[in-house]
């Protein structure tokens, strides 16, 4: 293991964090065979991790650092909530790959969520790199359900897709919120009231929210995306059946047109995921929604994402 010390992230390291960010993951994926599974822009771009994170959770964020040269060796980001804690992006720079970094950033944020009383923490994490699979596995975590990471091409023109339901979709407004967190407790076993007026409020300029309005009043489902470069993603999207689930990506979808939106389906979600296919979708890579503690079995659609996490 590397010589190393940890501590809260400061302002400062933002452009440092983004950098790691940026470069660790592209090396990893192109290293290992997956070349089109990367951040493009430059580093900038991942500089969006901090400032939702330290919008949503301040302080929530833990960096290894070199102790000889000052340089940072690895970042997390994690957000506490009620529920549970969320393990957000988790990254070691290349310089530092193999050498005990992400099992000392993982350590020091499950003894957080013991010293702090949290019931579980939670991660999606990718199917593809089992270093990290085993790092997660060693240290308690359980895979509980795993997701198609599907990448859709949405034409210039949008889907022009029927689907049904869809009138019933609409934006969500700040009075839906209690609404999305009582929903999401009902299928998911997880609350994050901050996460959804983040969204909702949308002053970081690229986050949408919508809602799937229930027949007799109410609501069946949401659906969270991000329209910014560094991750175009649909997610977190909770729903109370198949149907309700599509009708929240297709409209979703729809927002991004000319684009290409990730969206991460429940493996057993047959319905969604071929309608996905007829809609032009590929397969990228797939991931786990793996916890450490207490779960509840999901009593609905869940779909996660990689920024205002939650398994």
């Amino acid at each position: 293991m590397a010589e190393m010390e940890l501590r809260q992230m400061t302002p400062d390291d933002a452009s440092e964090v983004a950098e790691l960010i940026y470069a660790s993951i592209n090396v990893w994926y192109r290293d290992n065979g997956h070349p089109g599974i990367q951040f493009g822009g430059g580093p900038g771009v991942t500089e969006v991790f901090y400032e939702t994170y330290d919008a949503l959770a301040p302080g929530a964020t833990v960096v290894a650092v070199n102790p000889a040269s000052g340089r940072i060796m690895g970042s997390c980001f994690f957000h506490p909530r009620p529920t549970h804690v969320g393990l957000g992006i988790m990254n070691v720079h290349p310089n530092y790959f193999g050498r005990g970094v992400a099992k000392a950033l993982l350590g020091h944020i499950c003894d957080y969520t013991d010293a702090h009383g949290h019931p579980a923490l939670r991660l999606t994490s990718s199917g593809l790199n089992l270093d990290s699979f085993a790092l997660y596995s060693r240290s308690g975590f359980v895979p509980r359900l795993a997701y198609q990471d599907m990448w859709v091409q949405v034409p210039a023109g949008g889907l022009g897709a029927s689907v049904p339901g869809r009138d019933r979709v609409r934006p969500a407004v700040p009075s839906d919120a209690p609404a999305m967190e009582a929903l999401e407790l009902e299928v998911s076993g997880v609350s994050r009231a901050p996460d959804y007026a983040h969204a909702i409020e949308n002053a970081q300029g690229f986050w949408s929210a919508a809602v799937l309005e229930g027949p007799s009043g109410g609501i069946d489902g949401y659906a969270i995306a991000s329209g910014h470069a560094a991750l175009n993603i649909i997610g977190p999207l909770v729903a109370r059946t198949e149907a309700d689930a599509l009708a929240l990506v297709s409209y979703a979808l729809d927002l991004y047109p000319g684009r290409a939106p990730l969206v991460l389906v429940p493996v057993e979600q047959r319905a969604i995921i071929e309608q996905l296919y007829a809609w032009g979708a590929r397969i990228s890579e797939l991931h786990f929604c793996q916890v450490r503690g207490a779960f509840q079995p999901f009593r609905g659609v869940s779909m996660p994402t990689f920024m205002l996490e939650t398994a």
